[in-house]
């Protein structure tokens, strides 16, 4: 039987094409589906049938996705992180030069002129002066969050000569190699806004996250900074920074965030969500999370979990896996084991890797699990899902 794979929007061909039509059947209705494909379709309200296994977005945010639920059924939620980092570092780069030159509203005040030739070129002569702008070498622009996108805007900023300040406290091994070494270390959130003439946002929304640009924060810029949110809409306070642009404190807030506030204020420029918007991201979301996905129902691996921890396990030809999400408490792979004991069977391999308050198993045996045992394993307290592949 394959695996069925309910897709709640349209996903890449290119995706698609990595999930084998002889081992999945993806359709947007499928009964008893085993895995769910998300881009943008809201799940909060949705029903999410027994059968499924996991949830995989193509995209990096899953504010639409119903984690914390889907957690305590033992479900991963997969994501594509830095699938789509440098769609949204170009267009970071052009915010900047949007911001730095006054862009919008110079092509704005062009295409409301009228007249002859003659009138039209003293009406830009004399025009072109509200629009005069600034360099962007020996600016300093202030990078919060430093994964996939975060890394790229900063090492690209570094490069047009601008002096880069970063912040993340939880800043991986893998993307601290990746950073250039002229950007420069902030000690805070505070240090970093105090010393920057810009500032661009590249962290999840999460309750530590919400209005992390706000009054407060926004008092510590220099006269006449601009702020940049091409992240998530909730990172930014959005009332604070409209009085920010009012009073004269901002000059410019360039975002991908269009509100009925922000939309024609005369220092905003609201693009309509255009982030991850190029074929090649969405081409390569589908296929990170497509490889993911299927790594998971074949292998049970996990790998780009926003729930459960990294976990892959090499298959040996002739052993036969089990995968076991869980409750992150004591003596539960003691638990596991001892029933696998009982049973006659010897353990080939193992690993338990745990995150938070859950943990996740994969064991390979030197003979099939019968499905009693898999049952009886089940009914553990703090098992959550446990299955054979």
């Amino acid at each position: 039987m394959p695996f069925r794979i309910l897709a709640l929007n349209n996903v890449s061909v290119r995706g698609l094409e990595r999930l084998p039509r002889d081992r999945y059947e993806v359709a947007s209705e499928v009964g008893h589906p085993q895995a769910i494909l998300v881009r943008s379709a809201d799940m909060h309200g949705m029903e999410i049938p027994a059968t499924v296994l996991a949830v995989a977005r193509a995209g990096a945010g899953t504010n639409n996705i119903p984690v914390a639920r889907l957690s305590a059924r033992g479900i991963p939620v997969f994501n594509a992180p830095g699938a789509n980092a440098n769609a949204v570092k170009e267009l970071v780069l052009a915010g900047l030069l949007i911001a730095a030159r006054n862009i919008c509203h110079a092509w704005g005040f062009v295409r409301g002129l009228s007249g002859d030739e003659h009138f039209l070129e003293g009406q830009v002569e004399s025009g072109k002066k509200r629009f005069v702008g600034f360099e962007l070498p020996g600016k300093t622009l202030g990078v919060v969050g430093l994964g996939a996108i975060g890394v790229e805007v900063a090492n690209a900023a570094h490069l047009l000569g601008m002096r880069v300040l970063g912040y993340d406290p939880q800043i991986t091994v893998q993307r601290a190699w990746q950073l250039s070494s002229g950007v420069e270390q902030a000690t805070s959130l505070d240090d970093l806004f105090a010393r920057s003439d810009m500032v661009t946002v590249h962290v999840p929304l999460l309750d530590a996250t919400r209005a992390l640009v706000n009054a407060q924060r926004i008092g510590l810029m220099r006269q006449g900074a601009v702020v940049l949110n091409f992240a998530r809409a909730g990172i930014v306070d959005e009332e604070a920074v409209l009085a920010a642009l009012d009073g004269g404190a901002l000059a410019a807030y360039v975002c991908d965030f269009p509100t009925v506030s922000n939309k024609d204020h005369p220092k905003v420029v609201a693009l309509p969500h255009l982030g991850a918007s190029t074929s090649e991201a969405e081409e390569n979301c589908a296929m990170m999370v497509a490889d993911t996905l299927r790594d998971f129902l074949e292998n049970g691996n996990i790998r780009h979990s926003v729930n459960f921890p990294e976990s892959m396990l090499p298959r040996v030809p002739g052993t036969y896996r089990m995968a076991i999400a869980n409750s992150n408490v004591p003596n539960m792979v003691g638990q596991i084991s001892t029933r696998l004991a009982a049973a006659g069977l010897n353990i080939a391999d193992l690993l338990n890797k745990s995150r938070g308050d859950l943990a996740y198993t994969l064991i390979d045996t030197d003979a099939p699990v019968p499905e009693a045992v898999l049952g009886d394993i089940a009914r553990i307290a703090g098992v959550l899902s446990a299955r054979l592949l």
